[in-house]
């Protein structure tokens, strides 16, 4: 799905604004993933009851896309820097190896550790999780793979393991994870420069115009279709994130 949004998207600005096709696929890439944050914000905050497993789809949906998306931007900001020496497919597999292997070992070890160790406070749980995270984005990271992959892989294994204090620890990342958003939000304002508005805005609307009322769509119904989801269902996950 995050390379059919990509495709399409890089296609529409390379023809449209008559530039490179590669910094098309820039474009697209950067754009084409989801906003997990604001999914996850949605469905909790408003206890949505989604029926025929939309809710988990939509969690793994918008988690998994943002390590594609995030190669696809290495893949063409390698290819427009001109980097002869960088080889996509090699570069690729480390990132997948690396990701799911690093990801799945410290999602098993914590678990484990969780289940068996007893630390003294209680309060030691989430700050523990919170280094296995760290560990696990800086490790991969380091060695070549895809720390978000990584990180999102060991968080899948260490949350739907039976470990201690998980409640305790779901309501500590959940205020974690709302410190994030503001956070993030924050740094996109700062990287904003209003005196540049006027040139951007309207390729900014066209793009993101686009990009929900034609290209997450389109990828959206061409993958669920062959899964029989009802048509609101389909529409509602190709416009949600």
């Amino acid at each position: 799905g995050t390379l059919i949004t990509a495709g399409l998207v890089g296609v529409f600005c390379s023809l449209v604004f008559g530039i490179g096709w590669i910094e098309g696929m820039l474009i697209g890439s950067v754009v084409a993933s989801t906003d997990a944050a604001s999914v996850f914000a949605i469905l909790r905050s408003r206890k949505l009851n989604l029926k025929g497993g939309l809710a988990p789809i939509l969690e793994i949906e918008s988690g998994s896309n943002d390590p594609v998306a995030y190669m696809m931007t290495i893949i063409f900001m390698s290819l427009l820097s001109g980097s002869g020496d960088v080889s996509i497919p090699v570069m690729l597999a480390k990132q997948l190896i690396f990701g799911l292997g690093i990801g799945a070992l410290l999602g098993k070890i914590t678990a484990f550790i969780l289940r068996k160790v007893d630390f003294k406070i209680e309060g030691l749980y989430p700050i523990f999780v919170v280094a296995v995270g760290l560990l696990s984005y800086g490790l991969t990271e380091w060695v070549g793979g895809n720390g978000y992959l990584s990180v999102y892989l060991t968080g899948i294994i260490v949350g739907n393991s039976k470990i201690k204090h998980k409640k305790s620890l779901v309501h500590f990342l959940d205020g974690i994870s709302w410190l994030m958003q503001i956070m993030i939000f924050f740094c996109l304002g700062l990287l904003s420069f209003p005196s540049k508005f006027g040139t951007v805005i309207l390729p900014a609307l066209a793009i993101s115009a686009f990009l929900i009322f034609v290209a997450r769509p389109i990828a959206t119904f061409g993958i669920l279709s062959w899964f029989k989801f009802p048509i609101k269902q389909q529409i509602f996950i190709s416009w949600v994130g």
